[in-house]
């Protein structure tokens, strides 16, 4: 039985985990297209709040996969939708954010302003790679001026092809140290992207595959969903190991491929565990490879999922040698 077998949809975060920049994942658009053959629901989920929709389809479609409008959902989206029912008709709002966001905003009845000295009732951060640090004084004079604080997201960094790069959580993390407090948030792993996202697929038992721990695994468990890590994006081996307990996945893969593979099976006693093939044990208080390092991707996932599992039951254990072993996985 594959992974995906035991789930009715497939929710995907995009940076990281399907493409890389302008750069398409290596195997990822070949499993998508198999889940598309086999008529498997798939909905695209990203906290990127500086792109129209269109942009994102039209980049999806050029790398191979199959996307419209009905399965891309931003966080731009959720929260001009959401601003509908907090804010009253018409109301002024400050955009720190991309041309994209304002221009959901004006769709959506407001009015777009730019300066503190406009009054706004509220204001909206969001990710804009051309952002005037000059901006960010006047969301933090309309927010001591009154104005609701609120942000599409708040992803700290963002996988390029280059490596990681920052993402709108420095931002909001600068107003946050002069104003104090904290915005309302919409996209991963807030609420009310899960719940529209679960929304728009009609699945009762989704998936959702992502490579963050921070927005997509804990997203996923706040919402009561299962979750895949992927190791092509954000966050790596250490990183899951180092999770705390609502930021643990259900599953790991090297990529979106692994919906197609059958998922890891465990077996665990408090010495040891063992995941297919790959036993780790403990020995003087730290982790061991039983049978020495593996020498394919696909087991070295096993060691890895074996080794989170035993330091999850154990954190005094030092894994830090074994893991380091592992050098075939991120």
């Amino acid at each position: 039985m594959r992974l995906i077998d035991g789930y009715d949809a497939a929710l995907f975060d995009l940076d990281g985990v399907l493409y890389l920049g302008p750069m398409a994942v290596p195997g990822a658009v070949a499993a998508l297209q198999e889940l598309d053959r086999e008529q498997v629901r798939v909905l695209y989920v990203t906290n990127n709040a500086a792109r129209e929709a269109r942009v994102v389809i039209d980049q999806l479609r050029s790398l191979g996969y199959s996307a419209d409008e009905h399965n891309v959902l931003t966080s731009a989206q959720v929260a001009a939708a959401a601003l509908v029912e907090e804010l009253p008709p018409g109301a002024k709002v400050l955009c720190a954010g991309s041309p994209n966001l304002a221009g959901l905003l004006e769709r959506a009845g407001f009015e777009v302003v730019y300066a503190a000295a406009d009054d706004p009732v509220a204001v909206i951060q969001g990710y804009h790679p051309k952002l005037d640090w000059r901006m960010l004084d006047e969301v933090s004079l309309a927010i001591q001026g009154g104005a609701k604080w609120y942000a599409t997201n708040d992803d700290a960094s963002r996988p390029t092809e280059r490596g990681l790069v920052p993402g709108v959580g420095g931002a909001i993390s600068v107003i946050r140290l002069v104003v104090g407090g904290e915005p309302t948030i919409f996209g991963k792993p807030h609420r009310p992207m899960l719940r529209e996202a679960i929304r728009r697929s009609a699945a009762s038992r989704p998936i959702f595959v992502g490579d963050r721990l921070d927005t997509d695994v804990s997203g996923a468990n706040g919402a009561g969903i299962d979750s895949l890590l992927v190791f092509t994006g954000a966050h790596g081996k250490f990183d899951l190991v180092q999770a705390e307990p609502e930021l643990r996945p259900t599953h790991i893969g090297a990529g979106v491929a692994a919906l197609l593979d059958e998922p890891r099976p465990l077996n665990l006693t408090p010495d040891q565990v063992t995941c297919r093939d790959q036993t780790v044990r403990v020995e003087s208080g730290r982790t061991v490879l039983a049978g020495g390092v593996p020498v394919t991707e696909d087991e070295q996932l096993d060691a890895v999922w074996a080794v989170a599992h035993l330091v999850w039951s154990r954190p005094e254990l030092d894994y830090r040698e074994t893991l380091e072993s592992l050098t075939l996985v991120n």
